[in-house]
């Protein structure tokens, strides 16, 4: 595939950027003069060249008037300020992880609100928190056909906004309303309510679920769950609790998060040594040796579960685990995504079939498609055509 750049950690997350034109959230051009722009390895090269990318989108977009031209911009804008701040959290005082948050909810507000029918935020009470989600129907305001619904969230990384790109808009053509919610740990919890990542994530979308039942617009009955990245684990996690799901999606099949290659002392951060206390911790983070991409997943770590040291982040992700019964107590179908050559979880949704049995769908996508990494960025279409023809036959049909 294109190599867009020489580290590996920033050729993939340029390839996710990339990803977002597919559905209207980026342009490629501006992408790949990105690419070109971007220091391999250097953070706040990063920054700079989507900072940079982002301001000009803006620029351009200050006298525009036609709502189509206002969204393009609005949500390109939106995109090239979230991958700005993609590499930050290694530093939780610096102030751009909330300026250009600010900015990137201003941007993509702009731009939903000029949508045929419009999308809107909502804050679902949940026990101790809140749960921020947008709700985009499928139907004209006042149409209250009941439709299918898809629930869609994020993993350790992501954002709602890239969702609506990735799988949002694609179910929306399907005729299906499109529901998108951060939990704790994700952006705009972690930033608005201070709080990380939790393993029991029923918490969150059981909450959620309540509030679709009382929208006239939605079967609530059939209600699919998607989850991206450590997302696959949050949505199975939630679906073997919360019983009124008619199917998950794990996009991809994560089973139990340490048993990933991040976590093993031959591949991941334990080959730089310890650095299991705070001194320790920050002498990795600061390392040049150490590779971009494990910098980033140690300091994204921290700051999504909202610990100091690598032992507690440990200790934390331990917990995101379905094993000892817990993906045995899911009820509904789920379709299980296996990408290949997937960089982080491999061999992982095989865990998850055979924890399922019957109640699994094994796809996995390879790079004959363009599909083969993980989240199969860049075959969004392909992939999306995977997943709601699935939706479609167990529950849809049904």
């Amino acid at each position: 595939m294109l190599k867009l750049n020489s580290d590996d950690s920033f050729n993939f997350e340029l390839l996710r950027v990339l990803a977002h034109t597919t559905y209207g959230g980026a342009d490629i051009s501006e992408c790949l003069i990105a690419a070109q722009e971007i220091v391999p390895g250097d953070f706040e090269s990063w920054y700079e060249v989507w900072y940079r990318r982002a301001e000009r989108v803006l620029s351009q977009a200050k006298d525009l008037k036609n709502p189509v031209s206002i969204r393009d911009a609005m949500f390109r804008a939106a995109t090239y300020s979230r991958a700005a701040d993609f590499f930050l959290h290694g530093n939780w005082d610096d102030p751009r992880i909330d300026s250009l948050w600010k900015r990137q909810t201003e941007c993509f507000d702009a731009a939903i609100a000029t949508l045929d029918n419009p999308g809107y935020r909502k804050l679902v009470k949940a026990d101790g928190f809140n749960v921020p989600i947008i709700v985009f129907p499928a139907g004209k305001v006042g149409d209250d056909k009941k439709r299918p619904t898809i629930l869609l969230g994020n993993g350790m990384d992501g954002s709602m906004g890239e969702m609506y790109h990735m799988h949002g808009v694609a179910a929306l053509e399907r005729g299906y309303n499109v529901v998108v919610y951060d939990g704790p740990g994700q952006p705009s919890v972690r930033r608005e309510q201070g709080l990380g990542f939790i393993h029991n994530w029923e918490a969150v979308v059981t909450p959620v679920v309540d509030f679709l039942e009382t929208l006239p617009f939605v079967d609530a009955g059939k209600i699919g769950l998607v989850g991206y990245s450590m997302g696959g684990y949050l949505a199975a996690r939630a679906a073997a609790f919360e019983h009124r799901l008619a199917a998950v999606f794990q996009i991809d099949g994560l089973y139990d998060f340490t048993r990933t290659p991040i976590f093993q002392p031959e591949n991941g951060l334990g080959r730089f040594g310890f650095g299991d206390d705070l001194e320790g911790t920050q002498a990795l983070l600061n390392n040049p040796k150490v590779p971009a991409g494990l910098r980033w997943v140690l300091g994204q770590g921290l700051w999504a579960f909202k610990v100091r040291t690598r032992s507690e982040y440990l200790e934390k992700a331990r917990l995101l685990s379905l094993a000892n019964g817990i993906a045995e107590q899911i009820q509904c179908p789920v379709l299980v995504g296996d990408a290949a050559n997937d960089m982080f979880f491999l061999g992982q949704p095989q865990m998850m079939v055979e924890a399922l049995g019957e109640k699994a769908t094994l796809v996995t996508l390879t790079d004959e498609d363009g599909a083969g990494d993980h989240c199969h960025f860049g075959a969004a279409r392909h992939t999306n055509r995977i997943m709601y023809d699935w939706f479609e036959e167990k529950v849809v049909k049904v």
